[in-house]
């Protein structure tokens, strides 16, 4: 649930407050200065002052949030309190692990369907839901309400299998596929590119490498300069 006028960047933001959130109930706390959570999130106050302001603060001077109702009203403002019924397209093994990430239903994703064009796997269960051929999703999703399609399929099929959902009235799409879909102005997509991620990660541990190597190395010109001052 997008709020007019509110970044794409505060609502990213939003799943991390209520991750954090949800652990601080966990351990019992009841209250927390913004303060206190920047030192956990390891990012600002004043930026996540600024976030909570736009959907009304949530916070009191001199007392900080009450994290319970401040988990509440970010799981509200995400879409947490509805159930969302959700379908599989792909029952590869990226498919069948996140059909069988058990948090979703915790979240109030539900998972009704999983469909894929390969008769080998028809009739597989996964979590006791039976692979369906992709010729049956239409009836589907208009008997079962689907809101959400879950795409882990091959980047070559992706757009024509996101336009035959869409015309079934699929307003969501999760896509684990390997390209950007393009789709119709009410209908929603995230992109999940899952290699991305992980060239980020190789990014930062080279720059570490990198800036380690360069202080080694500096260490060493040094010794050499010292080592020659003293001859």
């Amino acid at each position: 649930m997008e709020e007019k006028g509110i970044s794409r960047a505060v609502i990213k933001r939003l799943p991390r407050y209520y991750r954090y959130l949800g652990e601080l109930l966990e351990d019992g706390v009841e209250r927390i200065s913004s303060g206190e959570l920047s030192e956990r999130m390891k990012v600002t106050a004043s930026q996540i002052r600024q976030d909570l302001n736009n959907f009304g603060g949530f916070g009191q001077q001199g007392y900080g949030y009450n994290v319970r109702y401040l988990y509440s009203e970010i799981g509200k403002i995400l879409g947490l309190d509805r159930v969302h019924n959700m379908i599989f397209v792909g029952a590869g093994n990226l498919g069948q692990a996140l059909a069988n990430y058990m948090n979703f239903e915790r979240r109030g994703f539900i998972f009704t369907g999983v469909f894929d064009n390969n008769p080998a796997l028809y009739g597989r269960k996964i979590r006791g839901i039976e692979v369906r051929p992709m010729e049956e999703v239409a009836d589907f999703v208009e008997q079962n309400n689907v809101d959400i399609a879950v795409l882990t399929i091959p980047k070559n099929s992706a757009e024509e299998v996101a336009e035959s959902l869409v015309s079934v009235g699929i307003k969501a799409i999760w896509n684990f596929a390997h390209t950007d879909l393009q789709v119709p102005d009410d209908v929603v997509v995230e992109n999940v590119h899952l290699s991305e991620s992980l060239m980020r990660l190789s990014y930062r541990v080279c720059s570490m490498q990198d800036q380690k190597a360069r202080e080694e190395a500096q260490r060493k010109q040094e010794e050499a300069a010292d080592a020659g001052e003293t001859k």
